[in-house]
């Protein structure tokens, strides 16, 4: 039966399938098809699999979104029900849930003084966003507060009212694949600021208590079937530093129990995360790089206090992402699943009709990246997404063996790009071996002169970069335009092993930008790229190393682009973050070369922009620098109004800074432009 099933599965895929040839495109992607909103996003499909809910151009206003629900039985027909952005809350993002409800994500602009609430001035008035969550039904007749306690708010100061509209009141947390109507939520207390969860009924909003949060204890594992605690997290000082303490239930006397193997200093920042059960053992699955540099999945016994020798699932080479357990009745919570946290993140199957299932996709799909999001109990429906270097997101739904091709988030970019892109590896000064993305521009082959080029660090920069599409829409708008385009991984990026992670500990401006320089040294030792004619441009810490470049002697580069930069160091270690832990984990590691100590010594031709709504870097960073170096060397200051730091950012938005970053480069990077 099962065979059958697949066969018909494969057959469907195929037949349904287009081909995807990829064109060179005869001129530069245009920046309106970068900047556009997307045809459709945030797709998501009902546990029954009888709705997708997603987010589309709004039918008022292109440039806003719209919450869209569609029958799966009738696509054709189009949308359903769609309700376009309000004047105010525009929405970001949006899940189908059970029993018949949508949680969509909204956000507005605010303005006000935050009293020290979330991140932002202390004092005066702060330019941010509000965001918040809210359920409505099928029909989306009604929007109200997302998983909000019915209790009148007596007693409530003004400035804890501000911090809970500010910060949100709840989130979703686990969607407890089994139980109709329930789902788990993390609740914000109104008095404390603390965190606790709660089983929520979908229907009827009565909520029963599963966790009292504190200021450092957290729950870290749900009994998936009944929402009941497994295991919590507490972190506890001892002597300067911290440590996290993992406890697991004792199944037979229901007390916690701390598992000394499991406990790390926050100092040593090692991965201790409590990913699942195993049923059968009751053994607990662990992913942790207490073992390796990289991350493993190991098995460990609570009552033995004791892991198993060797790992459940490892790789060689990478991390392990995450485990994926099984939402259906007949094998539920059994592992189906792994992530490898390679250059993108793939997941490989171990059950066996998941396994077909992708194989089949990746047959129809070849050369893309093909995710499985979500499906229902039988396999029945599907939805799946696709993408690669040149090809924008697309969402797809088998749906009873045929697939439907839902859409691309850019369809006006036809076929796609033909981009070559490559995970390579180069050497640091000091032998470190640095992993990097290499995009060619389009055309570009083995042999052709060498290109002009952008040296590209991404944010964080307790962060990395994946290959695939890129949404920001910078690696398409640079290699249509004639350049490669190198994404080192520089030393201090998360998720490519524990230590080239600390190697960038107190690093800032030091080995970390000397990664980047060594970075471009590679690109013309490979004849990728002219030796003179190199850029770097970053946003957010990247714009931090772009500052850093124009003040560090000798440089590769001929000029710097720096979007939301970091440029003061000394007023950074003070402002990190609103949590402490964060700014004693993070914050101590933030050292290094400061610009705004050595703007004397800047060299290169500069543009700076970052949003006026940008709180995680205020516009003082940006601002400060240009003033301090525009009489040294040409530089240009953009502000860019209400964006905020992070993405979704708005279309305007995006056409403004896209504009600004291919202008720059063609005319003003140095002498007759890049």
């Amino acid at each position: 039966m099962q065979h059958t099933f697949l066969r018909a599965l494969l057959a469907g895929v195929l037949t349904a399938a287009t081909t995807q040839v990829q064109a060179l495109p005869s001129k530069p992607v245009a920046i309106e098809d970068l900047a556009r909103l997307p045809a459709l996003q945030s797709v998501t499909l009902s546990p029954d699999g009888k709705r997708l809910v997603g987010l589309i151009p709004s039918p008022k206003n292109p440039d806003e979104t719209a919450l869209a629900t569609w029958d799966t039985d009738s696509l054709s027909s189009g949308p359903k029900v769609v309700t376009p952005s309000g004047d105010h809350m525009k929405f970001i993002a949006a899940v189908a849930l059970k029993a018949g409800k949508i949680l969509a994500v909204g956000r507005q602009e605010w303005t006000g003084e935050l009293g020290g609430c979330g991140e932002g001035k202390v004092t005066g008035a702060t330019r941010t966003f509000m965001t918040k969550p809210y359920l409505t039904g099928n029909d989306q007749k009604t929007f109200d507060e997302a998983f909000a306690s019915d209790t009148h708010k007596l007693g409530i100061s003004q400035r804890t009212q501000r911090c809970l509209e500010l910060g949100g009141t709840a989130s979703l947390v686990n969607m407890l694949p089994l139980d109709p109507d329930r789902v788990i939520i993390r609740q914000l207390s109104e008095i404390s600021l603390t965190s606790s969860y709660y089983l929520y009924n979908l229907k009827t909003r009565e909520m029963e208590l599963l966790f009292r949060g504190g200021t450092r204890a957290t729950p870290s594992l749900f009994d998936s079937r009944t929402g009941k605690v497994l295991a919590k997290t507490e972190i506890v000082p001892i002597s300067g530093d911290y440590e996290q303490h993992v406890l697991l239930l004792n199944a037979k006397t229901g007390q916690f129990e701390l598992q000394a193997p499991l406990t790390t200093k926050l100092s040593d920042r090692h991965s201790v995360n409590v990913a699942g059960i195993d049923d059968t053992t009751g053994k607990y699955y662990i992913l942790t790089d207490q073992f390796s540099d990289k991350i493993q999945a190991r098995l460990y016994d609570s009552s033995r206090h004791a892991y198993d020798t060797e790992p459940a699932v490892a790789d060689k080479d990478y991390s392990i992402g995450g485990l994926l357990f099984s939402t259906r009745r007949s094998n539920f919570n059994q592992v189906v699943g792994f992530v490898v946290d390679g250059p993108h993140q793939q997941t490989v199957y171990v059950d066996p009709t998941l396994k077909a299932i992708q194989a089949a996709f990746r047959k129809a799909f070849p050369s893309q990246q093909v995710a499985i999001s979500d499906y229902t109990d039988d396999f029945s429906t599907v939805l799946f997404t696709t993408q690669g270097p040149g090809t924008p997101i697309a969402y797809h739904l088998l749906r009873n063996g045929k697939v439907a091709n839902l859409g691309s988030q850019r369809p006006w970019l036809g076929k796609g790009l033909n981009l070559d892109e490559r995970w390579v590896t180069y050497t640091a000064r000091d032998g470190r071996e640095i992993p990097a993305i290499l995009d060619l521009p389009i055309g570009w082959k083995q042999g052709d002169a060498p290109a002009p080029a952008i040296v590209l660090p991404h944010g964080g920069p307790w962060a990395r970069d994946y290959t695939g599409w890129d949404v920001s829409g910078w690696v398409p708008l640079l290699v249509s335009r004639g350049y490669a385009v190198l994404r080192p991984q520089y030393r201090g990026s998360e998720g490519l092993g524990r230590s080239l992670w600390l190697a960038g500990d107190k690093q800032w401006g030091l080995k970390m930008s000397d990664d980047l320089d060594d970075g471009a040294a590679w690109l013309v030792s490979q004849h990728f790229a002219a030796k003179d004619r190199i850029a770097i441009f970053g946003y957010s810490y990247g714009g931090f190393a772009a500052i850093a470049a124009d003040v560090r002697a000798p440089s590769p580069f001929q000029c710097a682009i720096a979007g939301a930069p970091v440029a003061n160091l000394g007023r950074l270690g003070t402002s990190w973050s609103d949590n402490r832990l964060q700014r004693i984990l993070q914050g101590r590691t933030v050292k290094g070369m400061d610009p705004m100590q050595n703007t004397a010594k800047a060299h290169l031709p500069i543009m700076l922009f970052g949003g006026d709504r940008d709180v995680r870097v205020p516009p003082f960073h940006p601002r400060d620098f240009y003033k301090a170096v525009k009489g040294t060397v040409p530089a240009q200051y953009h502000v860019i109004a209400d964006m905020p730091h992070s993405m979704p950012w708005y279309p305007r938005q995006q056409r403004e800074t896209l504009k600004l970053i291919a202008d720059y480069l063609a005319n003003d990077c140095g002498p007759g432009g890049l």
